[in-house]
């Protein structure tokens, strides 16, 4: 499984070399539209696959802060019932100490 993901790793390492290499020119990237570029021009020249880098790892950070907060209810009720399920082993805990019971139930049932 290692090797498999090294190589899935070094196709996309090849992948964006090739990109690279093949997207050198340089563009340039207006920040605001045309009717407004009189007030404030503001424009930056990069090549290109700069921006299709940026625009990529981008959407990949967007794309992974809205999914962490459409899990944050989950994450949330997972947290609260292990604080329940940790205070029910307390309380299982205590019980045997209080009734003597043995540990294991089977045999508590089997009469042993």
């Amino acid at each position: 499984m290692r090797t498999l993901k090294l190589l899935a790793l070094g196709l996309i390492l090849l992948a964006v070399v090739v990109l690279a290499v093949a997207n050198r020119e340089a563009v340039i990237l207006h920040l605001l539209p045309p009717g407004l570029d009189r007030v404030m021009a503001l424009s930056i020249e990069l090549p290109l696959f700069v921006v299709i880098l940026v625009s990529v790892v981008a959407g990949m950070v967007l794309g992974y802060l809205l999914e962490w907060l459409r899990e944050h209810k989950h994450r949330r009720r997972a947290a609260q019932k292990a604080q329940e399920a940790a205070r029910l082993h307390r309380e299982v805990a205590h019980l045997r100490k209080e009734t003597g019971r043995p540990e294991d139930d089977v045999l508590a049932l089997l009469g042993r």
